[in-house]
């Protein structure tokens, strides 16, 4: 998470991941934190230029970025076809609407979540004319896009992976995406997706834990930076900015945060909290610690006894 570590530090947690074994990295992309106790914001594709550079074998992927206020969907679609060419082809594109929290910064207002998936829909396109390569012109009712070209494309077209939490968004995007992302590990959400998509892709999940080898410090922990989570994504893609969600969350419980997140030393909660994204469909989990001041110590009992805990129970998935 680009909200708990600065982009140094972000670099070498990457390059330590990979030695330790993980398959596949993915990134945050926002301007601001959920939390200021977070304290960090870096831009995300500067840090994910430098992770391509002491990665060899990890995929990559944003999770995700917003392609229709903040960025130009013609500007992702070149830092995503630059990203691939720097990684030797690892990279996916995982995009989704967005929150308020990192897109009213540039001061047009939040629209409605329909016109957002409008927003998203006209950018996907965009996106996959400009990776077809050729010069691209596009007049939408959001975007416009004037005789523009990718002049450096990878030899494997970047694969779009999109969110999605229910049957309106499924429907709107499985047809324009290769992949489908979700935080929520709903079998009827996969089904939905293949149905829609005409056949089996892949399916990638999010699992938050506070590993700590004091298990109070990982409550607590977990409370102070990741309490924003317990909203769900309605309540989060409207909120602005980092003090409105230590305001809807200052009554969150540590109790109430450690029920939805596997705290302490332990492996067993972390895999019974995997194990679901498998049972429901998902190929890959990302996992999130907690805490960016303990993602040393976390690698060092993820290469132990995590990684090999996964495996054992999760098979070929990731």
């Amino acid at each position: 998470m680009t909200e708990q570590a600065g982009p140094r530090d972000l670099v070498r947690f990457a390059g330590a991941a990979e030695r330790i074994g993980f398959d596949f990295a993915v990134m945050s992309d926002h301007f601001s934190p959920w939390l200021d106790s977070q304290g960090h914001s870096p831009y995300a594709w500067s840090v994910l230029g430098a992770v391509t550079q002491v990665t060899e074998r990890m995929e990559l992927m944003s999770y995700v970025t917003c392609p229709t206020m903040r960025y130009h969907p013609a500007v992702v679609a070149q830092k995503a076809a630059t990203t691939q060419l720097l990684s030797g082809n690892r990279f996916t594109l995982g995009l989704g609407a967005g929150e308020n929290l990192n897109e009213h910064v540039i001061g047009a207002g939040w629209p409605p979540v329909n016109v957002r998936h409008d927003m998203l829909t006209e950018a996907l396109n965009i996106i996959s004319e400009l990776f077809d390569g050729g010069y691209v012109d596009y007049a939408g009712s959001y975007y416009r896009v004037d005789s523009a070209k990718l002049w450096d494309l990878p030899d494997r077209r970047v694969p779009i992976a999109t969110a999605v939490s229910g049957a309106q968004s499924v429907g709107r995007f499985a047809l324009a995406s290769d992949a489908m992302i979700a935080v929520q590990p709903e079998a009827e959400l996969c089904r939905m997706w293949d149905t829609r998509a005409g056949g089996t892709s892949r399916k990638i999940g999010q699992v938050p834990i506070s590993w700590d080898r004091d298990r109070e410090m990982a409550v607590k922990r977990a409370r102070e930076q990741f309490r924003w989570f317990a909203g769900g994504w309605k309540v989060n893609a409207e909120l602005p900015g980092p003090s409105g969600f230590a305001a809807a969350t200052q009554f969150v419980r540590p109790d109430d945060v450690a029920a939805n997140i596997p705290c302490g030393p332990e492996v067993a909660p972390i895999v019974d909290a995997v194990r679901p994204f498998a049972e429901a469909g998902f190929t890959d989990v990302a996992l999130v610690q907690v805490g960016g001041d303990t993602q040393d110590e976390f690698l060092e009992f993820a290469d132990a006894e995590l990684l090999p805990a996964l495996r054992e129970v999760l098979g070929s998935r990731r």
